[in-house]
């Protein structure tokens, strides 16, 4: 079925300015690999690990971007098992990586075909979630305070108002 879809572009902009927050994560995970391996590894894993359960849902990419994860159970910041969860297409082939020479090519094998299937999710699902968001229940959103005024509202979105009855 075809949908209709009245933000368009905002969406696909949303979607690659997510991308471009992970972007900014993975460089730090790559500065931090490459400059103090083997031990940079495990503190990439640890980072990227706990990253969006950091800051109220945010990880650094995300913050510098202005989104937030949130769980999708109770509209709660990230937490760390959830943020651990997200980000298991990433850390799994980034563990590989601690072995020299062919973890990095079974690192390579593993993790391009997660990355890509991240992407095409991102872009293919209706939610805009990725793998991630999926396995962990959670969605990354605009940190602009329009959840803090969701939950505020008195008066339902769907109640007729005084204007509607007039």
């Amino acid at each position: 079925m075809m949908r209709k879809y009245i933000l368009k572009r905002p969406l696909k902009v949303a979607r690659l300015t997510r991308i471009l927050a992970k972007s900014i994560d993975l460089f730090i995970v790559l500065l931090l690999s490459f400059f103090f391996y083997p031990l940079g590894i495990l503190l990439s894993v640890t980072y990227i690990g706990i990253a969006d359960s950091l800051q109220n849902g945010q990880s650094v990419g995300k913050k510098f971007m202005g989104f937030a994860v949130i769980s999708l159970e109770d509209g709660k910041p990230c937490s760390m098992k959830q943020s651990f969860i997200r980000n298991l297409p990433i850390i799994i082939p980034l563990i590989l990586a601690i072995i020299p020479f062919w973890g990095w090519i079974f690192s390579l094998v593993l993790g391009l075909p997660l990355i890509l299937m991240e992407i095409y999710l991102l872009y293919k699902l209706d939610s805009g979630h990725r793998l991630g968001d999926v396995m962990a229940d959670t969605s990354v959103m605009a940190n602009d305070g329009s959840a803090e005024a969701i939950k505020r509202r008195k008066t339902s979105w769907f109640s007729e108002s005084s204007t509607l009855a007039r």
